[in-house]
């Protein structure tokens, strides 16, 4: 196959990540320094608060603002936190980030007993509390701005996908579509003749796999992706071995999907590396504590919103004749009937007119969406809008039929039109909100809202039941997609 790129082309492609000691821009870099000006802060602020006393003070408290900045760092870098291979969600950021200033506290007392100083608990205690604040917030606004960054093109890693199947092309339309990630697709390298590879990719093959070295070198191409069901277990470990000796960076793709990083471990049997995948607890106290906070924050959010609660309801009944609630049969988990309690947005009888509306159906699979339903009310949409009518679901929550997180509850009809796989949705509770409703809410397929709602069941944990409340509130705000 003749390659497809050209030397000349290579400054076009060239990567704002360079290879290692090409690079004049490091974002880690500025991460350090955010970092270190971090723990800066909290110690000066911790110094001035709880200065050391005594003959020897002030060269204590000067000892403390050198030294703890630098130790802080060297002990955040020993937890791979200046390694984006390492760091790749924010649960896992946070988590080394206590593993960290746990041997920060350790050195703190070590420095304490060693210099006589008598700030005691209170400095070691205070000092980490405020560091770990500073930071967290620190490295979710530099989260934020290299997102914004990658999302125009620049700070991305460009690189060679290996393999034209169907697993090359799908991970990339993941890449091409979210900028954020931090991946620029140059192209593929692939054995297959060109008309047998997807032609969504066919105009970007650039040679074979053979000719990779040459391919990364033409591009200026920082890395490869390796997809591991295009290519031979031969040919993987061969490009790992070249390709890195180059200083290029090698990723291989594992085959897995929609199972979060947290529950796999890279283990080895013999000479072959392995992914151990961590099995979901969803019983046990992880159950007792998620019930617990549906149960208290539902209770607290009705009662402290029993009076605009009210006012929507007088206004339903002054602009709309027949009930105030809307009340339909939904499936629970288990399979389990109940009876989904909302602020009604339709008009009395918009169940009997459903039939006559299936042929404008928007959505695909068992779903029923229309942009312009007739039988939605004025002040119907303006609850649907802002997710004012689903409130009365917490009655639901409370009563432990629904959850404040978990799949959207579906209709019986709409579950007897599942396939096997989606019935897995069913061995949990569902929720006002969830994956699918913060993803892209009704604008998403049904295919995508198969996808969110499998991989909420299987990547189930109390922290992503409170990173997805939290990433409600922007959603509802913004209205995209409501229904």
């Amino acid at each position: 196959m003749q390659t497809a790129t050209r030397r000349g082309h290579a400054g076009r492609h060239q990567s704002d990540l360079s290879r290692p000691g090409r690079s004049h821009f490091r974002p880690k870099t500025l991460l350090l320094f955010a970092d270190a000006l971090a723990v800066l802060v909290a110690t000066v602020v911790c110094t001035i608060a709880f200065p050391a006393t005594g003959t020897a003070s002030g060269v204590v408290n000067a000892a403390s603002v050198v030294f703890v900045p630098v130790l802080w760092i060297m002990l955040l870098g020993g937890q791979q936190l200046y390694a984006a291979r390492r760091v790749v969600t924010r649960t896992e950021e946070i988590r080394r980030i206590a593993h960290a200033s746990g041997g920060a506290i350790a050195a703190l007392a070590l420095l304490a007993y060693v210099t006589s100083d008598d700030r005691g608990r209170v400095w070691i205690i205070a000092l980490p509390a405020l560091a770990v604040a500073l930071l967290v917030t620190e490295r979710e606004v530099a989260r934020r701005l290299f997102a914004r960054v990658r999302r125009t093109g620049r700070m991305a890693r460009s690189v060679l996908i290996i393999g034209a199947n169907h697993e090359a092309v799908e991970l990339a339309a993941e890449l091409d579509a979210d900028p954020s990630i931090g991946y620029r697709v140059l192209g593929f390298a692939t054995d297959h003749p060109l008309e047998s590879v997807d032609e969504r990719v066919r105009g970007r093959v650039l040679g074979g796999v053979g000719e990779v070295p040459a391919l990364v070198e033409a591009t200026g191409a920082v890395g490869v992706v390796i997809a591991s069901t295009a290519v031979t277990t031969s040919v993987s470990n061969r490009l790992a071995r070249v390709l890195t000796d180059s200083g290029i960076h090698v990723e291989l793709t594992s085959t897995l999907r929609d199972i979060v990083v947290q529950r796999l471990t890279v283990a080895g049997i013999g000479q072959y590396p392995t992914i151990y995948v961590e099995a979901v607890q969803r019983g046990g106290w992880r159950a007792r504590a998620k019930r617990s906070f549906d149960f208290t924050l539902a209770s607290l959010g009705l009662i402290a919103l029993a009076p605009a609660l009210l006012v929507v309801a007088l206004v339903i009944r002054a602009t709309s004749p027949g009930s105030v609630y809307f009340r339909q049969v939904r499936v629970g988990k288990n399979g389990v009937p109940f009876q989904l309690i909302k602020f009604r947005t339709m008009v009395s009888d918009a169940e009997g007119q459903l039939d006559r509306l299936l042929e404008h159906n928007e959505a695909s699979g068992p779903l029923f969406k229309m942009s312009d339903d007739p039988r939605v009310t004025r002040f119907g949409k303006w609850l649907r809008r802002t997710s004012v009518d689903e409130l009365p679901q917490l009655w639901n929550v409370v009563r432990g039929e629904m959850s404040l997180v978990g799949p959207r509850p579906a209709l019986p009809r709409e579950a007897a039109a599942w396939a096997p796989e989606l019935q897995e949705r069913l061995r949990v509770t569902p929720g006002i909100t969830g994956m699918w409703q913060v993803n892209g809410r009704s604008n998403a397929s049904f295919d995508e809202y198969t996808r969110l709602d499998l991989f909420y069941v299987h990547n189930w944990s109390l922290l992503r039941d409170l990173a997805i409340l939290v990433r409600t509130v922007p959603a509802v705000f913004k209205g995209d997609g409501a229904r």
